[in-house]
């Protein structure tokens, strides 16, 4: 039980607090978590110090993905019982001391430590802050929860964009020069970047905590009237996360989640690959990786940036129709890179930074989307356990594209594209799976928050 000031008592707003204090409240903790997606620069430079294979050095980014979703799914009810505030603590202790027990383990040589402490530790970290602010934000926002959500995890998904090149750069100070005067890699400088990290996500962290608020139990925007119970996203709507897992629209929208980040994934976890494999008459081998990098940065930007952007219009079209969006048009996307691989490359390239975008925006869009269906009552557990088809994918999305393609030749494009061809079929059922989706029956709704006090409570302040 959370208790001081991480009691969701003791953070209750008061009257006139603004609302748009909480996006930047929900920003500082994804933009730290989203310095998983910056994982590569610990990699190569782990790879390169220790000598330890690439997939060896996955690891501890796979864990973390896959603990993620597990934690997410095992502690969201706790998230939304105990409240914002504690939520983002524990995600700042956990995460942090994932990073300060990776330091840890680079200092002594044991690598065993690096995978418990980022792939475990700062795993179940990630998982919690992940859904930490997401049903406080609904709260805040009722009329706008696609803005609101969408403001939130763009933040995770450009995390990347600012912890690459301070990671880079720490690294590279820490490390220091060889004595023929070329950069050096060394553990220790592995080690103190970490310790860095560590301590300053913590910081970070902590201000987002200590900002955060929930809303009174009568607040609500000026000029906002809740829609009346029994209609889309009607204020009196609530499903228990016990309760929605046995709804056949949580497992729908679970295929959905699942088979669009596989999709996304299909490019993205090996993007600066199929880039050189796709245009490789660059004017040579370093120009080459120079382009290959900024076609991985480009996919960065569109995936933070579609995060905000599409799941901000999902509030004026709806969550249905931006779903019949990303999986359609992006099945005619990929469906066009399929039949025509390399003959163009700026429609490839745009393409691609499409699909991403739609990536992107499947997460951030989500939540809003379950709390049509759910309402808020415990939409953060519920989020939780949704995430599972995150870890899924994670798994799913990499063992596709990698099997298949390193069973062609190396610079040939076309050895992409039977697995280019399961991710439009994998898109195609999502699309099929949001079609079916309709309202959750009112047999699986809790009793009306009017007349239940409890729930009530809980409900208003989730």
């Amino acid at each position: 039980m959370s208790v001081g000031i991480l009691a969701r008592e003791r953070i209750v707003a008061p009257p006139g607090w603004s609302r748009w204090l909480i996006p930047p409240a929900a920003l500082a903790i994804h933009l730290a978590i989203g310095q998983v997606y910056a994982w590569s620069v610990f990699k190569a430079a782990i790879s390169k110090s220790e000598g330890l294979s690439g997939t060896v050095t996955a690891i501890p980014f796979q864990l973390g993905i896959v603990m993620l979703g597990v934690s997410a799914a095992v502690l969201g009810t706790r998230v939304d019982k105990n409240g914002p505030r504690w939520a983002m603590t524990m995600a700042a202790i956990f995460f942090s001391s994932g990073l300060l027990v990776s330091a840890l383990g680079m200092a002594l040589g044991q690598f065993w430590l690096v995978i418990l402490g980022y792939g475990v530790i700062g795993g179940i970290g990630l998982g919690i802050g992940y859904i930490s602010p997401v049903s406080t934000l609904i709260k805040w926002f009722p009329d706008r929860p696609g803005l609101a959500t969408g403001v939130a995890i763009m933040g995770f998904g450009g995390g990347a964009l600012i912890a690459s090149p301070l990671t880079t750069q720490l690294i590279k100070a820490f490390s220091g020069m060889n004595a023929d005067g070329t950069q050096a890699t060394t553990s220790g400088g592995i080690a103190s970047t970490f310790l860095v990290l560590g301590i300053g996500y913590a910081v970070f962290m902590a201000l987002g905590a200590v900002i955060i608020r929930v809303p009174a139990d009568d607040w609500k925007p000026a000029g906002f009237t809740p829609p009346a119970h029994g209609t889309k996203g009607a204020a009196g709507k609530a499903v228990s996360a016990a309760s929605a897992i046995r709804t056949p629209q949580f497992w729908l929208l679970w295929i959905v989640l699942c088979f669009n980040v596989t999709a996304g994934i299909g490019i993205l976890e090996r993007a600066s690959g199929i880039y050189q494999d796709f245009f490789p008459s660059a004017t040579s081998p370093t120009a080459l990786t120079a382009a290959a990098g900024g076609f991985v940065a480009f996919l960065s930007l569109t995936n933070m940036l579609g995060r905000f952007l599409w799941s901000s219009a999902s509030d004026a079209i709806g969550r249905k129709n931006i779903y019949r969006v990303y999986l359609g048009v992006g099945a005619l996307l990929y469906l066009y890179i399929t039949l025509y691989t390399s003959s163009n490359k700026v429609l490839f390239l745009v393409s691609a930074l499409v699909i991403i975008s739609f990536y992107g925006a499947g997460f951030a869009t989500m939540p809003a989307y379950l709390r049509d269906l759910f309402g808020t009552y415990e939409v953060g557990a519920i989020h939780g356990r949704v995430l599972t088809a995150w870890s899924a994918a994670g798994v799913l999305g990499p063992l596709i594209v990698n099997a298949i393609a390193d069973r062609g030749q190396a610079g040939d494009p076309g050895r992409y594209v039977p697995a280019f061809a399961v991710m439009i079929v994998l898109l195609v059922i999502g699309f099929v799976a949001n079609e079916l989706i309709k309202p959750v029956a009112t047999k699986f709704h809790e009793p009306d928050t009017s007349t239940s006090p409890s729930l009530g409570k809980t409900g208003a302040n989730a």
